[in-house]
């Protein structure tokens, strides 16, 4: 049976029963964590980015590939920012927010804001329109990256920064609560990864107010679903940066793409 979907508001630490909440099911959502200015600064800054690539043809940052999309007028946009952080001050200046050490408490010792490992601070710019091509994403796990790189399945949890007011019509964040707990071969064969788009009977919808944190497990079964929306409507950003622990594994210019990264062309 699904979990009853509550929001809390982050205050100067986790409280237990945030942790007791967070323990249960996996997932966590605080209610107005920046203020609708912030959210505007940054989606400016995003945009400020996003020409910068464009014009430079920027394919990899880190060797994480870049992307790309159609917006609704067919003009190029950057639809999945990699180290977003590295080329924006107003975003590296908003990574380095003390909140996020809260945070840091839901893993416990040696846990980071993994801001130089894994994607960085990961962008993304969804709009269902006649020319998209990254509309939706199938059921995935986040642990599974370890699992291709030869690596125990250390802690990551993924942190969500919403910058769009969501309904379920509008696609997003869908969860499977309490499948963090699940055994390696439910990890690796609950869903087709990246191939099941189907809707599931115990997943919950993640309705976030622009401004609004949430934070999913690593190991949690989750899927973007795609708009019933369509036009101006159906768009939405996201920001997500990891929190990990275990070995520290920066990424750097010439860092090589991940072998899980080269079928990227099957998420859509």
């Amino acid at each position: 049976m699904a979990a009853s979907y509550q929001k809390f508001t982050l205050g100067s630490t986790i409280t237990p029963e945030q942790q007791a909440f967070f323990n249960q099911h996996g997932y966590i959502h605080f209610k107005n964590f920046i203020k609708p200015e912030t959210v505007n600064d940054i989606i400016k800054a995003s945009k400020q980015v996003e020409q910068k690539w464009i014009d430079e043809k920027t394919e990899k940052v880190n060797g994480v590939p870049i992307k790309y999309g159609k917006d609704l007028d067919g003009s190029p946009i950057v639809q999945r920012f990699a180290f977003i952080n590295k080329h924006s001050s107003t975003l590296d200046e908003f990574s380095k927010d003390p909140r996020f050490q809260i945070l840091l408490n839901l893993v416990g010792e040696g846990a980071r804001l993994g801001t130089e490992e894994k994607d960085g601070m990961v962008f993304n710019h969804y709009v269902n329109g006649p020319n998209s091509s990254f509309t939706k994403m199938g059921w995935h796990t986040d642990g599974l990256r370890d699992i291709f790189q030869g690596q125990k399945l250390n802690p990551m949890l993924n942190v969500g920064i919403h910058l769009s007011t969501l309904k379920p019509e509008n696609g997003g964040l869908r969860i499977l609560p309490g499948t963090h707990k699940q055994n390696l071969y439910q990890l690796l064969f609950r869903k087709k990864y990246f191939l099941d788009h189907d809707t599931d009977e115990n997943e919950i919808a993640i309705t976030p107010t622009a401004g609004d944190l949430t934070i999913h497990d690593g190991r949690l079964w989750h899927r973007v679903a795609q708009s019933s929306v369509i036009g101006e409507e159906s768009r939405r950003r996201v920001i997500y940066i990891p929190i990990i622990a275990g070995k520290y594994e920066p990424k750097h210019a010439d860092s090589p793409t991940a072998f899980y990264q080269r079928f990227a062309g099957i998420v859509k």
